[in-house]
């Protein structure tokens, strides 16, 4: 298991890097200078250099590419220990660091955070930005994958048992829809008819996020109810995919030679499935909720923009309206993290399950 465990660390790490590498070069060599935007028609040319060199654009690229990963690594070089400033000057970095060893006269080896930059536009940084959204998007993610893997396995497990019945039919064609489905026209639908045309029953917003604002100056208070709408949307591809994956995959095992041995000796139905089929079922259906939970975790962009649900979809989609290039570095990188542990955690799960994954 340790082996096993190791060789997964070392492939997460090895598409961290690639990540990295092209996540860099890629928005470094987009059109566009973010200092002209950030001055508007205030721009000169005076300014415009002034602000790349406070922003270390004026350097060469493989400097700046080299300067990124000393921003992004936890063990990294300060050329100034005094102001705890690092490689190039930028006052607003996070500060605290330990000191391992000297490099030379004026550069030491440190420990610290990594660093993701500060954004273009409202000069925080980046990683308190992303934190912020975090918050809402994993608790949005964890919601719709709990609705949809508890009702898709039941409905999964009903296809199976009724196999080729009117119920199963009903199931297979409502999946087939749901996974066609286009995530921002079935938030567009579901908003409209929920909220809008069925609003005075309902009670539901079309918009709004975890925290709303309080009419009478009372602060922010808790509203679960702008939850629901955006969770119910974000659940039904997911669902659908589960209900199919679920029907199919326990049908294979029902039909496998052991379970044919464990009804001869009279074992019941329900004893069968729940004990024997099920657990084995589960492996496909493990393996393809590690990617829909890290993809829902990245942060469903086109629904968290419809409901104007404050996660990271909606930092995304406000980045690239205004160029913000450090905070779609860091929102590429940050959801690039999220699913390599997810599928860490996945692969250690399946190997659990099934212990010959361990071997290969």
């Amino acid at each position: 298991m340790g082996q096993f465990l190791l060789k997964r660390l070392l492939y997460g790490f090895l598409v961290l890097i690639g990540v990295i590498v092209i996540n860099f070069f890629l928005f470094n060599i987009l059109p566009g200078d973010p200092a002209r935007m950030m001055l508007g028609q205030r721009a000169d040319i005076t300014s415009v250099e002034a602000i790349n060199k406070d922003l270390g654009r004026d350097k060469p690229l493989l400097t700046q590419f080299f300067n990124y990963l000393n921003d992004l690594s936890p063990i990294s070089i300060h050329n100034d220990v005094n102001t705890a400033s690092y490689w190039y000057l930028d006052p607003l970095k996070y500060t605290s660091f330990v000191k391992l060893i000297p490099v030379s006269k004026k550069a030491v080896l440190v420990l610290k955070k990594p660093y993701l930059r500060r954004s273009y536009q409202s000069k925080k940084q980046v990683g308190e930005i992303l934190m912020e959204g975090f918050v809402n998007t994993i608790i949005l993610a964890i919601v719709a994958m709990t609705f949809a893997i508890f009702l898709g396995i039941i409905f999964g497990i009903i296809c199976a048992v009724k196999k080729n019945s009117f119920i199963d039919r009903i199931f297979l064609v409502l999946s087939v829809f749901g996974m066609s489905l286009p995530s921002f026209f079935a938030a567009i639908l579901v908003a409209w008819i929920f909220a809008f045309v069925l609003g005075k029953y309902t009670g539901l917003n079309m918009a709004g996020s975890l925290f709303s604002v309080d009419d009478f100056g009372k602060g922010e208070y808790l509203d679960l109810k702008n939850l629901i709408l955006p969770a119910f949307t974000l659940g039904i591809r997911p669902l659908a995919i589960v209900v199919e994956l679920t029907r199919n995959s326990l049908l294979e095992v029902l039909s496998q030679d052991y379970i044919r041995t464990a009804r001869a000796k009279g074992l019941s139905k329900f004893r069968i499935l729940m004990r024997h089929a099920l657990k084995n079922a589960m492996n496909p259906v493990v393996t393809a909720m590690s990617g829909w939970l890290a993809s829902l975790l990245a942060g469903a962009v086109f629904i968290e923009y419809i409901f104007d649900w404050k996660g990271i979809g909606l930092v995304i989609v406000n980045a690239l309206e205004k160029y913000d290039f450090p905070v779609l570095m860091g929102a590429v990188l940050f959801i690039s993290i999220i699913l390599v542990i997810i599928n860490i955690l996945v692969d250690i799960v399946y190997g659990m399950l099934d212990p010959r994954v361990r071997l290969q």
